[in-house]
């Protein structure tokens, strides 16, 4: 109770910043519609300036911090997500599986030419809920992902909201979990263990993984979690750990060169070589066990097809790609997707090669400068970044001097315009205000601040 009489005492102010932030958050899940977008960017940017205010007042009050974060996650409990889509094809996927059916296989326009089965609750609403697009192909979520998927329809109850409480309370485990990681390993690193609430209480990471469900948090915590192991030099687990979080979303597997100069030095590279193989074959080992109950000739050709699709024919949210195509229609009248798409993957091929040579990256507050800067250069060259890519960006600046994903994840709301319109066009000016923001931010921390993570605790990782 004296407890609970000196956190109103001395946090009183706190605690309004807690309270309003709740209403907000409160009206964003259950009182807003995506194409509503004036209301949508003042909530998104009254919750920002409440952060702040909260982070400032408080100190570093951890308990008070962590009861805000919780909170903050809990309001979303019940709310459908309002801002994607996504999750029909998340339970549908569930579903199928608990069916006895292969998701891999299979696209929901197929299956639902074969009939509705009856052991599949909520089928056709879930079909009619995921859209043409998602209906026409098929999954492209890997299995780890898919197990989620399954979890979260083991949920008590047969609704379609049921089966998004479960795989909302998988979300904010793995928010807890990064938590607690991210803050023992700022703490091994000597840096302000405070900082991992500029990811737990960023409002973007709120309302994108838990409120829109999107599962970018569970792939970060197995890579926070791989990152703490890693600095522990128990490396092997730490394998482990980031085959769970590729078995989750694929993206980890472009950070995979960066661990070459981490391993093999200049001092006994032969070990570090034999090393570096073991942790790969450690890597690919657990991937392929993860694999094995849908693995067959037809899923691999299914899935590279859809993963092929979803990175080389959608555009959303592109920086360069745009500007590469703007050139294209003005030289040649035509979209040259299909050169461009080409072009700018090797681009991106030989940035993460360059920092994978070049960059010793054997201090882990470097390596994780070098994934930082690698995934940019990527979403930076993609032809497709929705709001919830940039989540891994968050929490790996909180181990470096960069603080430009956190400005991004505050104007990338700006992406959500296009929904807007009927036919979900894209404002080119509001993409150029977006990205103008990131990226003078970007330069101005490569050319004006002098990076600190030199100077950081260098750790025997050997």
């Amino acid at each position: 109770m004296a407890r609970l009489e000196n956190l109103f005492k001395y946090h009183k102010v706190s605690l309004l910043f807690m309270l309003l932030s709740s209403f907000l958050y409160l009206s964003f899940g259950y009182d807003l519609v995506r194409t509503d977008i004036t209301k949508l960017v003042l909530l998104y940017f009254a919750l920002f300036v409440f952060a702040y205010q909260l982070l400032k007042t408080a100190g570093y009050n951890f308990r008070l911090l962590v009861m805000a974060s919780l909170a903050f996650r809990v309001l979303f409990l019940f709310a459908i997500p309002n801002l994607s889509q996504d999750f029909y094809r998340f339970v549908w996927d569930g579903q199928m599986i608990l069916a006895g059916l292969n998701p891999y296989l299979t696209t929901p326009d197929y299956q639902m030419g074969l009939g509705v089965l009856s052991n599949f609750p909520n089928q056709v609403a879930l079909y009619e809920g995921m859209g043409a697009l998602s209906a026409s192909h098929y999954t492209n979520y890997p299995p780890l992902k898919q197990l989620i998927f399954v979890l979260g329809n083991l949920f008590p109850g047969q609704s379609i909201l049921s089966s998004v409480i479960g795989m909302r309370f998988i979300i904010i485990a793995a928010d807890i979990g990064t938590l607690y990681f991210g803050k023992k390993l700022l703490e091994r690193l000597k840096l302000p263990s405070s900082r991992i609430f500029w990811y737990i209480l960023n409002p973007f990471i709120i309302i994108e993984l838990t409120g829109n469900l999107h599962f970018e948090g569970v792939m970060i915590f197995f890579l926070v979690w791989s990152l703490y192991l890693l600095h522990l030099a128990k490396w092997k687990w730490a394998a482990v750990g980031l085959a769970c979080s590729i078995s989750v979303k694929l993206i980890p597997l472009i950070l995979l060169p960066l661990f070459f100069r981490w391993f093999v030095k200049k001092q006994n590279p032969f070990k570090g070589i034999k090393k570096l193989i073991v942790f790969y074959l450690i890597i690919g080992t657990a991937t392929l066990v993860l694999l094995v109950p849908f693995l067959s000739m037809e899923f691999i050709t299914n899935y590279s097809k859809s993963v092929g699709l979803w990175f080389g024919t959608f555009e959303f949210n592109a920086s360069i790609y745009y500007l590469a195509r703007a050139i294209g229609f003005a030289t040649t009248g035509y979209n040259e997707i299909a050169i461009i798409t080409i072009i700018l993957p090797i681009i991106s091929i030989l940035v993460i090669l360059g920092f994978s040579l070049i960059k010793t990256n054997t201090a882990l507050p470097e390596l994780v400068s070098s994934m930082l800067l690698v995934l940019t250069c990527y979403l930076f060259l993609s032809t497709t970044v929705h709001p919830w890519y940039i989540a891994t960006l968050v929490i790996l600046c909180i181990f470096t001097d960069y603080k430009f994903p956190l400005v991004w994840s505050m104007v990338i709301v700006l992406s959500y315009f296009a929904y807007s319109k009927p036919d979900n066009a894209e404002n080119m000016w509001i993409i150029g205000l977006e990205y103008g923001v990131v990226f003078t931010v970007l330069l101005w921390e490569i050319l004006f601040k002098r990076p600190s993570h030199l100077k950081a605790q260098t750790f025997n990782n050997t």
